[in-house]
């Protein structure tokens, strides 16, 4: 089992910046993928970004250029950083870790809510 702590959401205004972070633990080794899904009220849940473990990035088309995703392989770490947040970017944020073995398991966190709100 991998277990998935995040933190850093929080109330910011339009235009301000917050940096979201994940720890994993437990059966965490090997090759495994590391992102951010995001869901708002009524809303589905969606994508946002991702740190493979090959090294490489993928972001929403909504958040890039705003959004930087980096993670401490070390650590079992990831991390977003927000900027420039608009009201639509107001969810619950989810840390996703991706197993990778004969076949891929994915693990959730429990969610972070950010609101951008004047």
């Amino acid at each position: 089992q991998v277990q998935l702590v995040e933190s850093g959401g929080g109330l910011v205004q339009p235009g301000g910046s917050l940096r979201l972070s994940c720890q994993a633990s437990g059966r965490i080794f090997g090759n495994y993928d590391m992102g951010w899904y995001r869901q708002a009220p009524g809303k589905e849940r969606e994508f946002v970004a991702a740190a493979t473990s090959g090294g490489n990035t993928n972001y929403a088309t909504s958040v890039k250029g705003r959004f930087t995703i980096s993670r401490d392989v070390a650590k079992n770490s990831v991390y977003l950083q927000m900027n420039s947040l608009k009201p639509e970017d107001t969810a619950v944020y989810y840390c996703n870790v991706v197993v990778i073995r004969v076949t891929r398991t994915a693990y959730w966190g429990q969610g972070t809510q950010v609101t951008v709100s004047s």
